[in-house]
């Protein structure tokens, strides 16, 4: 395994930046976080024509080819911009479960236009009570003229009021089994919730008798599932990763200009301790977050383990930094004008998001036998 990023990896990585320098600046997340769908189209589409959308798609269906390991670079640099678009719930959750779903026909129907960015997909797993594990789904399917229809609600689900495309994980007589259903199917109503984190937005869906297709093996739902979260958790991960560095950086930058008692705060003890413990964190949740990355892009027997290691500890590293960015700029760090209150209830969201540390920790001991 190759723990060194290519070339390759780093002009997309450039690319992306510069990308999302110009369509992603403070002002429009902002203006796109007021509003109810949370995104702009055009940029999706512009995404899409990059080829982002399906970095880990096969070329046989319309993606580049790649491996999650580029959808996390992709993130990484989402995650330091504070992208309002839905590309952890299309590329990273449903683009994800019909690639692992083992249904070649879902992968013909959905894949091309999940890659080109004419799809935009959701996964709705987590109901009431907010569970990310196999006894937290209720939600019935039962078999109606061929096919199923779903009765329930699931609640929480990332940008799942915008989706065209919903895969949801149900219970039959056979066990827990995934589907996919129309966004727009009769039977189904979509309701946005309002949220901390108002750079992400998530939904609640409510479905009587509404109509949805098999995806996959009807009862071997979990197996996907539990893939699919642990690629989530990697992919976060490495979104929390930019997010820390980014405001490491508005850290440092604003230590050495804020100029107090005559000379810039980071010439402070108190102020150059905080920065260098957040540097620690940074660069620790790096090593978490890359390992876990490139075992995610090997899809072997260590991705599980890393998968809630390095959810576990990038959570906490991305939340403790945004905490002591606002300490170091003091007041204006407590206003709505600053932008340092958005990078904390992003990182408070997804500390708890697809399970929170301590979640991750025991699932982590679980999965080493500890």
């Amino acid at each position: 395994m190759n723990f060194a990023f290519s070339e390759e990896h780093e002009d997309l990585r450039q690319m992306v930046r510069d990308m999302l320098a110009d369509t992603s600046p403070e002002a429009e997340v902002r203006r796109l976080m007021e509003t109810e769908d949370g995104y702009d189209p055009r940029v999706w589409a512009q995404l899409g024509e990059l080829g982002v959308l399906g970095l880990a798609v096969p070329e046989e269906y319309g993606g580049a080819g790649a491996s999650f390991l580029e959808v996390g670079i992709v993130q990484e640099e989402a995650g330091a911009a504070l992208l309002c678009a839905p590309y952890l719930s299309s590329v990273v959750l449903a683009t994800s479960a019909i690639l692992h779903a083992g249904d070649d026909t879902a992968k013909k129907d959905y894949l091309p236009g999940l890659a080109s960015g004419q799809l935009r997909g959701a996964l709705a797993l987590t109901e009431e009570s907010g569970r990310w594990d196999a006894d937290g789904i209720t939600l019935t399917a039962r078999p109606r003229d061929g096919q199923f229809s779903l009765t329930g609600v699931k609640t929480y689900v990332l940008d799942g009021h915008t989706a065209d495309l919903l895969i949801v994980a149900a219970r039959t007589g056979a066990g827990i089994s995934l589907f996919t259903v129309d966004g727009h199917a009769p039977g189904l109503t979509r309701q946005p919730l309002s949220t901390m984190d108002m750079t992400r937005k998530q939904a609640r869906l409510t479905f009587t008798e509404t109509p949805a297709r098999l995806l996959g093996t009807e009862g071997a739902g979990w197996p996907v599932l539990s893939r699919v979260l642990d690629l989530a958790a990697v992919g976060l991960a490495a979104e929390q990763v930019g997010g820390a560095a980014r405001i490491l950086a508005m850290a440092v930058d604003y230590a050495k200009v804020r100029i107090q008692f005559g000379r810039p705060i980071g010439s402070f003890q108190a102020i150059k301790h905080k920065c260098a413990d957040m540097l620690v964190e940074v660069e620790s949740a790096k090593s978490a977050a890359y390992y876990a990355l490139w075992a995610a892009s090997e899809l072997g027997d260590e991705l599980p383990a890393a998968a809630s290691l390095a959810k576990a500890y990038c959570s906490d590293a991305y939340f403790r930094c945004a905490a002591e960015n606002i300490q170091i700029h003091g007041g204006i760090g407590f206003t709505w004008e600053h932008p340092a209150h958005l990078y904390f209830k992003r990182a408070k969201s997804s500390q708890l998001l697809f399970g929170d540390p301590v979640y991750h920790r025991e699932l982590l001991a679980q999965r080493v036998g500890i």
